[in-house]
């Protein structure tokens, strides 16, 4: 069985490499929607379509980028793996799926059950 250090360090390289694969992402994208777009582009446009769909693209990869930089400053500040709500350690298996996880798999569970109900807005949590 791992150590709490030992899992750790492995997905503090997971993030590292995740980092790395979302950089290269964003640096595509955002080169993609340097492109020029006609502005009297009737709607349904080939181009149009795809610049939309690269934009939310960017704004999604940028969500991820900020999950797995928040998740790397919590390692250096030594609360990677720490609920950010009740404060208890996270589940070593959500970690290895979810290395960005900020919330242990109970908090994240009455969190949705509280966006669904409309008691809380659909926000991300702010992170350490």
């Amino acid at each position: 069985m791992l150590t709490r250090e030992q899992i750790i360090a492995r997905e503090q390289q997971k993030l590292l490499d995740e980092r790395e694969r979302l950089n290269g992402a964003l640096e595509r994208l955002r080169e993609a929607l340097k492109v020029e777009v006609d502005v009297d582009a009737e709607e349904g446009d080939p181009d149009l379509v795809e610049r939309e769909k690269n934009m939310a693209l960017v704004n999604q990869l940028e969500r991820k980028h900020e999950a797995v930089q928040a998740a790397l400053r919590a390692i250096e500040k030594g609360k990677y793996g720490i609920c950010e709500r009740c404060g208890q350690e996270i589940n070593p298996e959500r970690l290895e799926v979810r290395p960005d996880a900020t919330l242990c798999v109970r908090c994240q569970m009455e969190i949705e059950k509280f966006i669904k109900r409309g008691v809380l807005p659909r926000v991300q949590p702010e992170r350490f």
